[in-house]
């Protein structure tokens, strides 16, 4: 099996690939628990004093589930997923070392919430955030968490709500891209940014992360819980099911054709 995650080492940063370009680096099984264990190693290594994250190909850092994977589910599956994905955010939460997501792409649903996960995002022209489960039929717990603590209630319920992907320049105004620049500059400017962060002292950079991580510890979890229960109820509706069906039956239908 190829790898779902690659990992490249330049100096003292840690370069992370999501790796099903393919599938716009959906995340799956495999993906979630690669991730997570990618995101323990490197926290533990005293060599790496950064990461960088960024997703295979050129169309998408992350476009979220794997509705292909995702529409085999029912109501009883999804603790055990859903676990597994608080477990992949937790991971990027708790790394004690700056975290910068270079967005190549589409960050969408899980893709987009592992980059609010991250310290500093990094964008091109092609770059498009946002938080579509609502349009897989999946209601949108844990995207509405993150949100709060990037952007006001008003904007945060308009886009869980729609679903509506947003472009790099809203992205960049609404202060979820940090820097957006020229597509060719991307991993340069992550690799700047990252580096400038890894010189910081690592025992201050790890207690201030480690404070933003507690004052918004409690609140994730109850998230998390919330999800969990939401999810159990739209499954048991059949409603994702049906929605996912459809969606990768159309998709395949255009391969095919």
């Amino acid at each position: 099996m190829e790898p779902t995650v690659l990992v490249e080492r330049e100096d003292n940063l840690a370069i992370v690939t999501l790796n099903r370009p393919a599938v716009l680096n959906a995340v799956n099984t495999h993906m979630r628990r690669e991730v997570a264990r990618t995101m323990a190693e490197l926290n533990a290594d005293p060599a790496v004093r950064a990461l960088i994250v960024t997703g295979a190909g050129e169309r998408a850092f992350c476009a979220g589930l794997d509705l292909k994977e995702a529409r085999g589910e029912d109501a009883s599956s999804v603790e055990a997923r859903f676990g597994e994905m608080r477990d992949l955010y937790q991971s990027v939460r708790a790394l004690d070392k700056p975290i910068v997501v270079a967005i190549n792409g589409i960050a969408a649903g899980a893709g987009f919430q592992i980059s609010l996960c991250a310290d500093v995002r990094v964008g091109h022209p092609g770059t498009r955030m946002g938080q579509p489960e609502i349009d897989a039929g999946l209601p949108s717990i844990m995207g509405s968490f993150f949100m709060t603590l990037h952007l006001g209630l008003s904007r945060n319920i308009e886009l869980s709500l729609t679903g509506r992907l947003m472009d790099s320049e809203e992205c960049r105004h609404i202060g979820l891209l940090n820097h957006l620049v020229p597509t060719a500059e991307l991993m340069p400017k992550a690799r700047e940014v990252a580096r400038e962060l890894a010189a910081k002292a690592p025992t201050a950079m790890r207690l201030t992360k480690q404070r933003f991580r507690e004052s918004t510890q409690a609140a994730f979890d109850d998230a998390a819980r919330a999800a969990i229960a939401a999810q159990q109820e739209s499954y048991r509706t059949g409603e994702p099911q049906r929605i996912m069906e459809a969606f990768v039956a159309v998709r395949e239908a255009r391969k095919m054709g």
